[in-house]
């Protein structure tokens, strides 16, 4: 009778490596069950904590200002390691820790001008999602080597893994009020290799790609590959393949000259300003270009304090420049109709004013309006009593006809939106105008995080993009992210670029609402699918009992 590989072992054989797997679980020792398995944790407790509480510091670290874009893989990891083999309320638990410290270094740039309270609020908040979303995943991290033999569940719980965890950020971004979507994977990459996967699978898609790989290494690694390092020749590969997957094209048609304005006005919430002094910013930061030849003029959101429709003086001043330099302007600003506000873009010419209008779409709750004001008010009456007005959500199209160009426009926060810049590819745009007002974020890293989801747009449409800020950061980009021109952040000035027009559609703009439903519910079936197949743990072979020598090593 064949005898097990182990019975000649002996615990005084295996003595340093007995100590270490007290505080870290590697691959299983010979006769163990897979190692695959997550019935027990992958780490103990101190190590467990310690990896959750440094996830979020080291995955925000990944985003800009900083920009290390590859620690977004090792963030995935820490977190993985974390809570692959625990129950689902200490997984939430550890990924709640993760979550938190994540969103609070991510978003700090709340507190600036509201102080800690909204910024610890939100940052709860998306932690709370960022746990359950641990919790499922170590649910299911145990459920699927139940269901599968040892090398299928290998491959099945790593696409498992990153679809709860698109599922997450799915959600995170839509709910409730229209939810938070910063901090999905994708956002740390607009300037690292992956960038381009946007334009083929959009972001959901390229999410899931980035949230794979580091599961996928992990349980590779686990696998015990690195006894065999030539058996890395494989996986080395694919992920150089989808580092060189190129950026999708769409064809270019021509340019259009446009001039960007960034007036660097008192356009904060709360700057101290006199009235029109923001529209006064504005004209003199575009008087250096009345000898230049231009086809149209852009102006950021709230580019004039004034609405020009009912305000005569900002209407002669936008006619007086259009004028001068015999070209439309883009311009935004705050509009109220029928007793509602708008977050309001204009398209002005010098002959009749007001030709079109676009109002934003994602006014953002708790900053441009209160939902349920009487339930949040009498528990936060100072902090929402700022809000003094409620923005309304714009019901109309965002492409502008301008003197044949046409262009989408998008404002701020609706930057955001995976189906607004998409439609408007769809629907013919030939260039993006991305119009904002930083001013309440200061000198911090929100501006570059904005201009980050800019750039990627830009690759996922096939379109060139004008991110015109009131202080910056101000940029035009091209199609496959590449800057074209910029402006100094935080002083007055322009951009003059022939920016590239552009037709067509790429994938991304093609398939990514299918890929974001279909990958926004794979969380849920792969949770359900887990419930069901993996009740009971697969049967242990017979031979495959480990010596107590072994054992007692291992519990040491």
């Amino acid at each position: 009778m064949t005898q097990p590989m182990t019975s000649g072992l002996r615990a005084a054989d295996i003595p340093n490596e007995g100590r270490w797997r007290r505080f870290l679980r590697p691959a299983p020792l010979p006769g163990e069950p897979s190692r695959f398995s997550a019935e027990t944790p992958w780490v103990r407790w101190p190590l467990a904590l310690l990896l959750a509480v440094g996830t979020g510091p080291v995955l925000a670290s990944a985003f800009p200002a900083l920009g290390w874009w590859p620690l977004t893989f090792v963030g995935v990891v820490m977190i993985l390691l974390a809570v692959i083999g625990r129950g689902f309320w200490a997984a939430t638990g550890l990924g709640l820790l993760a979550g938190i410290g994540f969103y609070l270094s991510l978003v700090s740039w709340t507190a600036l001008y509201l102080g800690p309270v909204p910024w610890a609020a939100l940052s709860t908040l998306e932690g709370i999602f960022f746990g359950l979303g641990a919790g499922v995943i170590a649910v299911v991290a145990r459920r699927i080597p139940r269901a599968f033999p040892p090398r299928l569940a290998a491959v099945v719980t790593p696409v498992a893994i990153a679809a709860v965890w698109i599922t997450r950020e799915e959600i995170a971004g839509n709910w409730p009020y229209g939810g938070f979507a910063w901090g999905r994977l994708v956002l740390a990459h607009a300037e690292s290799p992956f960038a381009s996967l946007v334009s083929w699978v959009g972001f959901t898609g390229a999410s899931f790609v980035l949230a794979l790989l580091p599961a996928a290494g992990l349980y590779l690694v686990r696998s015990g590959v690195l006894r065999f390092p030539w058996r890395l020749a494989v996986p080395a590969l694919v992920v150089c393949a989808v580092m060189a997957v190129p950026l999708a094209q769409t064809e270019q048609i021509g340019t259009s000259r446009i001039a960007a304005v960034q007036g660097n006005g008192p356009a904060g919430y709360f700057d101290k300003r006199q009235p029109g002094e923001v529209l006064q910013s504005q004209l003199t930061a575009t008087l250096p270009l009345l000898d230049k030849q231009v086809d149209m003029v852009v102006w950021p959101e709230n580019g004039t304090d004034f609405d020009p429709v009912v305000d005569a003086r900002a209407s002669q001043a936008l006619n007086a420049v259009t004028q001068a330099l015999n070209a439309p302007l883009i311009t935004g600003t705050i509009s109220e109709r029928d007793g509602q506000f708008f977050n309001t873009s204009l398209l002005w010419e010098s002959e009749g004013g007001p030709q079109n209008h676009y109002d934003k779409v994602r006014p953002v709750p708790f900053g441009e309006y209160v939902p349920d004001r009487a339930f949040w008010e009498p528990l936060a009456p100072d902090l929402i009593g700022l809000i003094g007005r409620d923005y309304t959500p714009g019901t109309r199209s965002n492409l502008f006809d301008v003197r044949g160009t046409i262009a989408a426009i998008s404002i701020c926060f609706d930057i955001v939106d995976d189906n607004l810049l998409r439609d408007a590819a769809q629907h013919g745009s030939q260039v993006i105008l991305a119009q904002t007002n930083n001013a309440d974020f200061g000198r911090t890293a929100e501006n570059e995080q904005q201009l980050a989801i800019a750039r990627l747009r830009a690759m996922e449409t096939g379109r060139a993009l004008v991110n015109i800020s009131t202080v910056g950061t101000s940029q035009t980009v091209d199609a496959d992210g590449a800057t074209l021109a910029e402006i100094a952040p935080y002083k007055p000035g322009y951009m003059l670029t022939d920016v590239p027009l552009y037709r067509g559609t790429t994938p991304g703009t093609d398939i990514g609402q299918a890929v974001q439903i279909l990958l926004g519910w794979s969380g849920i079936m792969v949770l359900v699918g887990a419930l069901f197949f993996g009740r009971r743990p697969r049967p242990a072979r017979a031979a495959s009992a480990v010596p107590e020598a072994t054992r007692d090593a291992d519990n040491d």
